[in-house]
């Protein structure tokens, strides 16, 4: 009996040679299944495209065949002893209730839309279907309930594909009064995606011999396939927006001796003057009548200026009030209600905070929009988060730190200031990078409280430093700057893509300079995010120090 089990076919356990290699490749082909739907998906591979004078889909429709199949073969292999696993019973309730609704799904979407049955007839096929589905799958043994139905679905969707019933130019109009279809350029992409996330989930149960290993090796699948498409995803859009706007940013772009302008700094009261060895209009430049190239270097100075100064009121404010909440307020119903108002402001639409901003603070700065009232803004955006990540770094500080600090004889005070808060600097600066993050993107704020034109010439920079001069009367400063309109990157990109505003003469290319705009955008929030993080590292790295 030894000798039968040893000249079998093993997986994983003792080796990934012949069966197990097969199950492994399956794995592989649905991540490369699910990868490629993606890129199909967000329009990277077209489904015209012909390789060898084979369609794209038909191709897509071959390889979700043989992964089907692949599945199907392992599963039978493995009820039939062909291979060596240790399968449970039954593949679970759960399951039988997700293959019985899919293919509930699929049955009723054949009979109806395939076959042409009415409604009691296609409900009727898909009750019978999902039934049996969920049947076979909750009564027999995992490995054929596991395998069956997911690699039968793929298959099947492969066949759909292959054949030509779900081709390129494939339509299906939903009949709604406002028009709405599936094509086919958003139909064949998800349905490979589902396929293979479920035969991929099949196929890694099956790698890891079914039973307890074989279901953590498919949910390991499944969030690594959930991972690589969120990665993909973010990678798609930052690609594309850098793809789009790096023309429009390098429009007139140059470097050499004196090519950029000329720039004076004073120095004890004596001027110095030089020429800048590079020349980046997009970002150096305003928009003026003269200008050879337009920029938006205004737009790029306000927003700076907007989270700088929301940082300045939000930061010192939301950790004194961690500080207070978390070692000074006695826990009970009013630190509970602090709780529930920052939760719940942090959760509040933006356009909200834009509406007291332009209720609340915009008349008592002189009835117009103003760079200060922006910032105040957003700071009440940012403020909430703040205290919330504040509050839970410092929560997590071990009571040992304090105990020992007490034992030393040092003042409560100055427990906090040396020892508390320099453990809780990272989480706070993490808290601080997730809301830069959001106010620096926003625009119904902006909108509403601060924004100025929209072709901002380079002379309208904001000069907030230069803004400020000392009066003999109080409050015994000033600064007209902050009480000025000003323009910001998001108020901007949004006037651009709204209707006519681009099309006003002031820009050559209205679409390049949207897209230009777009990915100085981005890049300003990521060099926000940039200094949170390395901020966080140099704390982290001190205190382990």
């Amino acid at each position: 009996m030894s000798t039968e089990t040893d000249t079998r076919n093993p997986l994983v356990r003792d080796g990934a040679e012949g069966t197990g290699i097969v199950a492994a490749g399956a794995v592989a082909l649905a991540a490369v299944l699910f990868t490629v739907s993606l890129a199909s998906l967000f329009e990277q591979i077209s489904l015209t495209d012909t390789v060898a004078g084979v369609p794209f889909s038909t191709m897509l429709g071959a390889a979700l065949v043989v992964l089907g199949g692949a599945v199907i073969v392992f599963g039978v292999g493995s009820r039939f002893d062909y291979v060596e696993t240790e399968p449970q019973a039954s593949a679970g309730m759960v399951a039988g209730v997700a293959f019985g609704a899919v293919w509930f799904i699929a049955g009723g979407l054949i009979a109806s839309q395939t076959i042409g049955l009415g409604t009691v007839g296609w409900l009727a096929a898909a009750v019978v279907l999902g039934g049996g589905v969920f049947a076979l799958t909750v009564a027999t043994r995992e490995d054929i309930g596991s395998t069956l139905p997911a690699g039968a679905l793929t298959a099947f969707v492969g066949l759909v594909f292959v054949t030509g019933v779900i081709g390129p130019s494939w339509v299906w109009d939903l009949g709604w009064e406002q028009k709405a279809s599936f094509t086919a350029g958003f139909t064949i992409p998800v349905l490979t995606l589902f396929a293979a996330l479920l035969s991929g989930w099949a196929a890694a149960k099956a790698y890891g011999g079914f039973g307890a290993r074989g279901r953590h090796t498919g949910a390991y699948t499944l969030v690594y396939l959930n991972a690589i498409s969120i990665v993909a995803v973010l990678f798609i859009l930052l690609a594309f927006t850098v793809y789009k706007g790096t023309g429009g940013v390098l429009n007139g772009f140059a470097v050499g001796p004196g090519v950029g302008p000329t720039s004076t700094v004073v120095l004890f009261g004596i001027a110095f003057s030089f020429d800048w060895p590079i020349y980046l209009p997009f970002v150096m430049n305003g928009v003026g009548l003269t200008n050879d190239f337009n920029g938006v270097l205004p737009a790029i100075v306000g927003t700076i200026w907007l989270v700088v100064g929301a940082m300045l009121f939000a930061v010192p404010l939301g950790i004194g009030a961690a500080v207070f909440l978390t070692e000074y307020a006695e826990r009970g119903r009013f630190t509970q209600a602090v709780e529930v108002a920052t939760n719940g402001l942090w959760s509040t639409p933006s356009i909200v905070f834009g509406l007291f901003g332009f209720a609340f603070l915009i008349p008592r700065f002189g009835n117009g929009k103003s760079l200060l009232a922006g910032m105040l803004t957003l700071s009440f955006m940012l403020l909430p988060l703040v205290v919330i990540t504040s509050r839970e770094a410092m929560l997590s500080v071990p009571d040992e730190y304090r105990d020992a600090s007490a034992a030393l004889g040092v003042t409560k005070w100055q427990t906090i200031r040396s020892v508390v808060l320099p453990a809780a600097l990272p989480g706070v600066v993490t808290g601080v990078i997730l809301g830069v993050g959001r106010i620096a993107g926003e625009t119904a704020p902006i909108l509403l409280t601060m924004a100025g034109g929209v072709f901002v010439p380079g002379s309208q920079t904001p000069d907030v430093i230069g803004g400020f001069a000392f009066t003999s009367s109080p409050p015994f400063v000033e600064n007209p700057v902050l009480l000025d309109a000003a323009s910001a990157l998001p108020y901007q990109l949004y006037a651009l893509i709204t209707a006519g505003v681009g099309a006003s003469g002031n820009v050559a290319d209205p679409d390049g300079f949207k897209w230009a705009t777009a990915l100085v955008l981005l890049i300003v929030v990521l060099s926000f995010y940039a200094i949170g993080i390395a901020a966080r590292y140099y704390f982290r790295r001190e205190l382990n120090q």
